[in-house]
């Protein structure tokens, strides 16, 4: 008892470290990645129990990521001339609230499109501003480290949305994995609760100092390349929730495949991983250079999609699957809010709203290519073995975009006044 009552005090003393406001940030994005966890992961799992093939669902994604695309650029415009962070918050979760009552009923394939593209335009809409939100709410703290905490609040709302979509599809049926869209119904209601009081903006973080005599453009001294490693990691991702519950179920060349619950529980273990890694590392390389945090990931993705590869190969590859998942969850950690400080550090900061606006577009521009180009080679190939050497070979050739000279981290408010 007395072990569990300072483990309670030493977390309440953590949490209470944060600025009141960023801690209302933390639970906001918590709330809205429980619901997400079911659909991104499982969703997929969903529909094609329903009948609906790989290319069907990974064309519907890419016409949600399209709407998405539009979303963001509109969005993170707006927030740069003065939009309240709340608004285009509520905005999203109204409109996901309208998609999870289409696709709580969707059995065809026109059905489930209306529903993704509702739901590409509320992730538009509610990423700029709620990584605008994370970075303008850390003062007096650094905002690296608002990011960690944010990720570390999406890691743990997804990991219990998927952990809760997985285990009733294992007690109840697959046909019960349908409820995922009941979870981030609810979710989506207690986001608005959470948000109502959500002030309309905050401090605008610091970009990082530039060497004497550079000169800061519009693209910043590093944003193109950043944006360019961005699509890849994203794109990563992206797999990660459409293509790989589809290549588990299907098997490969030697591998058998994966009932819903099986192939649910797997990626569970992944997103459990990082929901315990997220923070740590998270923390650690807020006080590193991004180019630090950037090349790690890239060789933890590469090594991690080269086992998903070779998976397909034995009868046994369960095995290297398991091994994979350590090492994409690293990759995760590392990459999520290295990334996103690595655009903030990168432009001044009256066009930080429309750099991430265009940042969590590479998200909306990764899902309109992949899922439905990965869907067709699942098709034609019959298993993954093809796609994650690619994308293994991609993450090695990313390496030499990633300059040992990006950023140090963003300072404090109080260094950088």
């Amino acid at each position: 008892m007395a072990a569990e009552a300072e483990t309670t005090v030493q977390l309440a003393r953590w949490w209470l470290q944060f600025p009141r406001t960023l801690r209302r940030v933390a639970q906001f994005r918590g709330v809205a990645a429980l619901g997400a966890g079911g659909i991104l992961f499982l969703g997929p799992l969903v529909f094609n129990r329903v009948g609906l093939s790989s290319s069907q669902i990974g064309f519907a994604l890419a016409l949600s990521s399209v709407v998405g695309l539009l979303a963001r650029a509109g969005s993170g415009i707006l927030l740069d001339r003065g939009l309240a962070l709340g608004t285009p918050l509520r905005l999203g979760a109204v409109c996901s609230i309208g998609a999870d009552l289409i696709l709580f009923h969707a059995h065809s394939f026109q059905v489930f499109l209306a529903g993704e593209l509702l739901l590409g335009l509320a992730m538009g809409l509610y990423w700029p501003a709620a990584e605008l939100a994370s970075a303008e709410f850390s003062a007096p703290m650094p905002s690296s480290e608002g990011f960690a905490l944010a990720r570390s609040a999406d890691a743990f709302g997804i990991a219990t949305g998927a952990l809760l979509g997985s285990c009733l599809a294992w007690r109840l049926g697959p046909e019960a994995l349908r409820l995922i869209y009941g979870v981030d119904l609810s979710g989506m209601l207690l986001f608005l609760w959470i948000t109502r009081k959500l002030p309309a903006r905050g401090l605008p973080p610091a970009p990082a100092k530039l060497p004497a005599g550079k000169v800061r453009t519009w693209w910043g001294q590093t944003l193109l390349p950043v944006l360019i490693v961005s699509l890849l990691g994203t794109g990563l991702l992206t797999l990660q929730q459409s293509a790989l519950p589809l290549d588990l179920a299907n098997g490969g060349l030697a591998r058998a495949g994966l009932p819903e619950a099986g192939g649910g529980l797997l990626i569970v273990l992944q997103l459990m991983l990082v929901l315990v890694l997220q923070w740590p590392v998270g923390h650690w390389l807020a006080s590193k250079p991004v180019a630090f945090g950037l090349r790690l990931s890239l060789i933890c993705f590469a090594a991690g999609c080269l086992l998903l590869a070779l998976s397909a190969l034995h009868k046994h590859g369960l095995l290297l699957l398991l091994l994979a998942q350590p090492l994409l969850a690293l990759a995760t950690a590392a990459f999520l809010p290295t990334i996103t400080e690595a655009v903030v550090e990168s432009v001044s900061s009256k066009k930080q709203g429309l750099a991430l606006g265009i940042y969590s577009q590479t998200w909306a521009i990764s899902g309109i290519g992949l899922p439905p180009l990965a869907g067709l080679l699942l098709e034609h190939q019959g298993h993954g073995l093809g796609l994650w050497l690619g994308m293994a070979g991609l993450c090695v050739a990313a390496l030499g975009l990633v300059q040992p000279s990006w950023g140090k981290g963003s300072v404090p408010y109080s260094q950088s006044s």
